[in-house]
């Protein structure tokens, strides 16, 4: 049941949108502070090659030239997410594993010096056998990329629920494909950019990232700095989309040029460098064995999906388990077995997404249509008989409480029109749908927590300290709401100081979905608490019960007689003079177990809630050229409850351009370890013209542990769009794909095949 709210659940705008359409709001690339140097980046010009030698007493001779720094110059520490993946040094002195990986960098007082003291550096190379794809980087003999890791496997999940070869046998009908995805770029429309400023012993940084906190920390290892001298400071990011998660070598050069110099250092990437050196996404290869009964039911799954890693770890766990995990937290799959590895292979960096896997989900979705095709089912009604319901447990030990899969799955359908355009098919014409879950807030250790203050000044205005981050997707706007409703106050009036790390406490950070579920529960928690102390003294002032208080519109009033009020400046005021001042202090932990661990134990509860979306896509198919047009989406998204439909109607429109068209036309193109498209001409992004005309629907299931009910807003939609398209693409050519995206040259293949079946 709902609650009655005066500001959540209200479409405003975000409180960051007047700074950002004028052009005031400033990135890492705008800030200027005296004296700073810039800095540039010496790359590998091979993709495997050991390194002989440095010599960089040339480019310190050139005049200007104020710091040079190579992987001889930083501490010998190794990064990685977990433990058991740190192999990842950000400035190598053994070898280089990758085209484009940072060698050497120098800081100058200009970027012509800068760029002129690159070329006097020395660096001598041996040659190595390099291995580009993951089928063969697995193979016995093939060239290691890291000596401690045999065949090349990174990383291998193994899940074994049930009798998956029992259920297979017993199954009326089995089908089994493979199919293929190009890794994709990020295409953030903001490029890298640090700034790094050591001074006293202090190191301040300034870059687009997704945990502040986690970022501190990685670079306090990696530097040997104490943690308590290394400050993350706020800064606006021009997008992330799962590529600001981690630490960057970017930041370690930066940071070590500013330490050996004791000037500024910033570090700008080009367009270029941003497509060959930063973490990108993964390539796929998924094999999916589906097992079903006679009505439809699944039951049993049997995967072999092959991620291709590049060069170092990265968050490898993680990423080669996401995929699975936000299926199986969609549908019911009582008999199943994975088997995901991550190779290495001499390719830049594979990093998270925030639509990963589409080559897995989109395959899942695809083969559920020609299985309902094949045993005379309607896709619609085989994702619901399927689909999980509230109280259900996933394959892997997960409970789902709040859930509007159906609800969302039966909204979708009917504003698409869904079943009667399936029906009634025509050639090159087709419709599709994709559903998918995902967690809110996964296992991060201490970290997987968030606390808040909040203080009232004496104007009773409020400024909140969090550590949440915003990555663009409203999450500030989205805290000053929550605020603002438990306050009885304007969101005018609150000053919101975030993702600081010496100013805030820990927080997940924009990651694993956390943001509003965990980090707004942690605001909503902090501003009760000052709530309570304000009631407290205008129950004294008003002589009247907790009950009857209500505060509203800057005001305090006694709810059985409005009549008796008085401001909310006038108890904060009070309290001052009292000598206890109205602080109020909230923390949310999410219900995890935190015994469950990525590879040695992926059982137990994986996230304090899951949101649930649906997505369906119309396509139109030119039979001459190839090309798709996207007319029409639907996106049906439940994120438990709205604080910002406005917001959450963004990102679901923005998930639409980022995973739905890019499935018919971003992947990145190879010539073994060179990227021959790193640049916005060559990649292909969704232009306006390329956008559908797109149809949202919220879906509100009042989850009970979220705040006013909220989860995660949009995500669902990213992870599942590519499965709409991808479906809606079968029907129209009748034809399965095996590879994304789902280019021209690929659908006149397909045409082709469907000429010859009918003839």
């Amino acid at each position: 049941m709902e609650h009655q709210t005066n500001i959540v659940g209200k479409r405003v705008p975000r409180s960051d949108s007047l700074s950002k359409v004028t052009g005031t709001a400033l990135y890492s690339a705008d800030l200027k502070l005296p004296g700073m140097l810039v800095a540039k980046v010496l790359r590998s010009p091979y993709p495997h090659a050991r390194i002989i030698k440095i010599d960089t007493k040339g480019a310190l001779k050139v005049p200007g030239v104020k710091a040079v720094v190579s992987g001889f110059d930083g501490y010998g520490v190794k990064w990685g997410v977990f433990r058991y993946t740190q192999d990842h040094a950000m400035l190598p002195a053994d070898k280089v594993r990758y085209v484009g990986e940072d060698v050497a960098a120098v800081a100058a007082v200009d970027e012509e010096t800068a760029l002129e003291a690159l070329e006097y550096i020395k660096v001598e190379y041996e040659p190595l056998e390099a291995v580009f794809d993951p089928l063969e980087s697995m193979k016995d003999g093939a060239p290691l990329i890291h000596e401690n890791y045999p065949n090349n496997i990174n990383i291998h999940i193994h899940i074994d629920v049930g009798e998956v070869d029992k259920a297979m046998a017993e199954a009326y009908y089995v089908r089994e494909d493979t199919f293929k995805a190009a890794g994709e770029a990020y295409a953030m429309m903001e490029p890298y950019a640090v700034v790094a400023s050591y001074q006293n012993g202090y190191l301040d940084l300034w870059m687009p990232n997704a945990g502040p906190h986690v970022r501190a920390k990685a670079l306090s290892n990696l530097l040997k700095i104490p943690l308590n001298k290394v400050r993350v400071r706020h800064i606006n990011s021009g997008g992330a989309f799962g590529g600001r998660s981690e630490v960057s070598p970017g930041d370690f050069i930066a940071s070590l040029l500013s330490v050996k110099s004791g000037r500024p250092v910033k570090l700008v990437l080009t367009r270029e460098e941003n497509a060959i050196s930063t973490r990108q996404v993964h390539d796929i290869i998924a094999t999916i064995k589906t097992g079903v009964k006679k009505d439809g039911t699944i039951i049993a799954k049997d995967y072999r999906a092959i991620y291709n890693g590049g060069a170092y770890s990265s968050t490898g766990p993680i990423a080669t388990s996401i995929p699975f995990y936000v299926y199986e937290e969609c549908y019911r799959i009582p008999n199943v077995r994975y088997n995901g590895y991550r190779v290495f292979t001499n390719k830049g960096i594979r990093g998270m997404y925030g639509c990963h896997g589409r080559a897995f989900l989109a395959g899942n979705e695809v083969q559920m249509d020609l299985i309902a095709r094949e045993i005379g089912i309607d896709p619609v009604d085989i994702r619901k008989k399927n689909g999980l319901t509230p109280g259900e447990i996933t394959a892997t030990q997960s409970k789902i409480t709040s859930c509007g899969l159906h609800e969302t799955i039966e909204k979708a359908a009917k504003k698409s029109n869904f079943k009667e355009k399936w029906q009634n098919s025509s050639k090159n014409i087709g419709i599709g749908m994709g559903c998918v879950a995902i967690m809110c807030g996964f296992p991060m250790g201490f970290r997987s927590g968030s606390s808040c203050y909040v203080k009232m000044n004496d104007d009773g205005q409020a400024t909140i300290v969090t550590g949440n981050v915003d990555n663009g997707q409203g999450n500030e706007s989205m805290l000053i709401q929550i605020a603002s409703e438990v306050l009885g106050i304007p969101m005018e009036d609150i000053n919101l100081i975030c993702a600081d790390t010496e100013a805030t406490n820990l927080d997940p950070g924009s990651y694993s979905q956390a943001a509003t579920f965990v980090g707004g529960n942690a605001v909503k928690a902090a501003c009760e608490d000052a709530r309570k102390q304000i009631i407290a003294i205008a129950m004294e002032k008003l002589k009247t019960t907790e009950d009857d208080i209500e505060l509203k519109d800057r005001m305090i009033f006694s709810k059985a007689n409005p009549e008796k009020k008085m401001p909310i400046s006038w108890a904060v005021r009070e309290a001052f003079f009292r000598g206890n001042p109205v602080m109020g202090r909230g923390a949310y932990f999410p219900y995890i177990d935190f015994e469950r661990e990525w590879v040695s134990r992926p059982y137990g509860q994986m996230a304090g809630t899951f949101t649930f979306g649906t997505s369906v896509a119309e396509v139109h198919i030119d039979p001459e050229t190839g090309k798709i047009r996207v007319p029409k989406f639907v996106a049906a998204h439940d994120c438990g409850r709205a604080i910002n439909p406005m917001a959450v109607e963004g990102q679901l429109e923005g998930s639409v351009s980022q995973a739905g068209i890019a499935t018919i036309m971003e992947g990145n193109l190879w010539d073994k370890g060179f990227l021959l498209n790193p640049d916005l001409l060559e990649y292909k992004v969704p232009l306006a013209c390329d956008m559908p005309d797109i149809e949202t629907a919220i879906i509100h299931s009042i989850d009970p542990e979220g705040p006013f009910g909220a989860k995660e807003g949009g995500l669902t939609i990213r992870m599942n769009a590519y499965s709409a398209v991808a479906c809606a693409v079968y029907h129209a050519t009748g034809t399965l794909f095996k590879e994304l995206p789902l280019t021209p040259d690929r659908i006149l293949n397909l045409t082709e095949e469907r000429k010859e079946k009918e003839e």
